[in-house]
């Protein structure tokens, strides 16, 4: 796990100057290393955490015969089967490196390597005799690449901030990013909240030569999965191999490692295989309030570790404590993206990164295995929200700001935007085959926009700020595709959601803790949004000059005067708090990092 960072121009030496700066900027990512290659126009950088040969894996890597250079960000979780394979056709690999086998893949086999790696990456690849620089990203998006092109270049990073060293454009906000923020809660798709800044989408890959993009492909897409009739003891026999694989895969690695453990299922049934396939109790942390004012997952969380024999770590927080860090996770996290969950995520992993250096966490089954209770909506409630707002058959129909909020709220250009909002759902609807239910459409709507560019963007940023790398087991994708190709009635019964996932775990949870109602762990933005501090609130947002580009200070102060009054505007206050301090940290500062837990209106004085 690492961060890459590099650039081709068109014309001219690349030098070390931008590099370095490109490097500095994802420091946090790889604090353990560093190394770059230079050749004519190409610049290559690697910040690196060292996880698979602490010793012997510095990157830059490159071929035997030194053609090939690489820079990667992730893990090649079968680059023990690639190695023999490889081996056996004549191949020498020269360090221990999971990312070397990225180098001999495609020296066997050409563009089609990538369809030979399974794991989380992102990375560079660059073929000196052909002048030709290949970027790709791992195919649910486990792993981030952005890209700015401009007319003499193209500069890539793991991380929009390091990109701003490389290019030569002042970073402006994009008006469809932050419209897709403030409806949906993240930016879905190639477009990101930065102009001219894009994503390289989940499972695409592409050429870049003389500077410019000359061909892109997607190499995987979950639209190719096809649905497959089979009865739960079939099923549960192709999974128990397949489960078998893809945990002794995730577990490679040369540095302890631990589990962030809630009190739901996912997390439960990954501490329950770690436990099983480890001879050493695992290392859990789980997250909690030292105020039993609010609901927390701390009780379930213990009673699980000490009934699978793991460490249990608890973190008790108070509400000032998350308030504090939210300057912090906005930061880390880039990209804008509305978790609540960003804040105890952030703190887990600053907590963990005292001892470790690889954190397992459960995001993935509610997506593979059906889940959320969006998923169990009515056909006639999912007809009627149809109707309203077309293109998705009902599902992610509305967004954030409903009725006439957004003419009251709104500059026009934004306002515009916000009608345009949906559209990543609507593109990903409409990829669906012929053959595919609504359930299984919505599970691929969600695993093309809200799994890659919400919840795994959580988990890489909040991670990566503190140094340590998050493995997502139930994101692999072996396991999506299974999960895709179940029948509905497998995957849903009865009002209950992920069923398959949770029957088939009963072998190792008690039945309890599967079918019971999961508690959550809410975050109190509510109980910050009144008396004091709303008022700072009130005082500092309609005066920011970004805030005031994008919405209408009126609008901001009729918002504050509604949550004083009713309680109940506290999402797009938020929001609009957290695109200040986004833009400020990130646009105006260039991702300069802020000083850890401070008051997040004092940012804005």
């Amino acid at each position: 796990m690492c961060g890459i960072a590099g650039y081709m121009q068109q014309n001219g030496e690349a030098t070390e100057v931008p590099l370095a700066a490109q490097l500095r900027a994802l420091a946090h990512r790889g604090p353990d290393d560093s190394g770059h290659f230079l050749e004519g126009p190409t610049a290559l950088g690697h910040a690196r955490l060292s996880i698979i040969d602490p010793g012997g894996g510095h990157q830059p890597l490159f071929s035997p015969d030194g053609n090939l250079v690489v820079v990667a960000n992730g893990e090649i979780y079968n680059h023990v089967e690639l190695r023999e394979t490889l081996a056996a056709r004549g191949h020498h690999f020269a360090t221990g490196s999971d990312s070397e086998a990225i180098l001999h893949a495609y020296a066997a086999y050409g563009e089609d390597f990538l369809n030979h790696l399974e794991g989380m990456f992102a990375f560079a690849l660059y073929d000196r005799s052909r002048r030709r620089l290949i970027l790709a990203r791992d195919r649910l998006g486990m792993k981030p690449l952005f890209l700015a092109p401009w007319a003499g270049g193209i500069a890539f990073a793991s991380e929009i901030k390091g990109l701003f060293p490389a290019w030569p454009h002042r970073p402006e906000v994009n008006a469809d990013g932050l419209a897709r923020f403030l409806q949906h809660q993240f930016s879905a798709g190639r477009r990101t909240p930065v102009a001219g800044v894009e994503r390289l989408l989940p499972g695409e890959a592409m050429v870049v030569e003389e500077g410019a993009i000359q061909r892109r492909w997607q190499y995987w897409s979950p639209w190719e999965v096809e649905p497959r009739p089979m009865g739960f003891e079939e099923a549960s026999d192709r999974f128990d191999r397949l489960m078998d694989t893809v945990m002794r895969q995730h577990m490679r690695t040369d540095v302890p490692y631990g589990l962030f453990l809630s009190g739901g299922v996912d997390s439960a049934l990954i501490l329950a295989l770690l436990s099983r396939y480890s001879e050493e109790p695992i290392r859990t942390f789980s997250v909690g309030f030292t105020s039993d004012r609010f609901r927390d997952e701390l009780p379930v969380a213990e009673n699980l570790a000490n009934r699978l024999g793991a460490h249990f770590t608890p973190l008790r927080l108070n509400p000032e404590q998350l308030l504090h860090r939210f300057p912090h996770t906005v930061w880390a996290a880039d990209d804008l993206m509305r978790d609540y969950a960003n804040l105890p995520t952030s703190l887990l992993a600053r907590e963990a990164s005292q001892d470790l250096k690889v954190v397992f966490t459960g995001e993935g089954g509610d997506e593979a295995f059906a889940g959320y209770g969006r998923y169990r909506t009515s056909a006639l409630e999912r007809g009627f929200k149809g109707m309203l707002h077309p293109g998705t058959g009902g599902f992610r129909a509305r967004g954030m700001l409903r009725g006439r909020q957004a003419h009251w709220l709104l500059q026009t250009p934004l306002r515009e935007a916000v009608g345009r909002s949906r559209q990543p759902f609507i593109e990903a609807w409409r990829s669906a085959p012929g053959s595919w239910s609504d359930l299984q459409r919505m599970q691929g709507t969600d695993i093309t926009t809200a799994l890659p560019d919400n919840l795994l963007t959580k988990v890489d940023r909040m991670l990566m700020a503190s140094g340590v790398e998050g493995r997502v087991p139930l994101v692999d994708r072996r396991l999506i595709e299974f999960g895709l190709a179940l029948p509905d009635g497998l995957k849903t019964r009865k009002g209950q959601g992920k069923t398959f996932l949770k029957e088939w775990a009963e072998t190792y949870l008690p039945p309890e803790h599967l079918w019971g109602r999961k508690q959550g762990f809410k975050v109190p933005v509510s109980e910050w949004l009144q008396g004091d501090f709303l008022d700072r609130l009130e005082r500092h947002l309609p005066r920011q000059d970004a805030v005031r580009d994008w919405f209408r200070p009126e609008g901001v102060r009729r918002l504050c005067r509604r949550q004083r009054r009713k309680g109940d505007a506290a999402q797009p206050l938020w929001a609009i708090f957290q695109f200040a301090l986004w833009y400020r940290l990130i646009i105006e500062e260039k991702g300069q990092q802020p000083p850890q837990d401070r008051d997040p209106l004092e940012l804005l004085d």
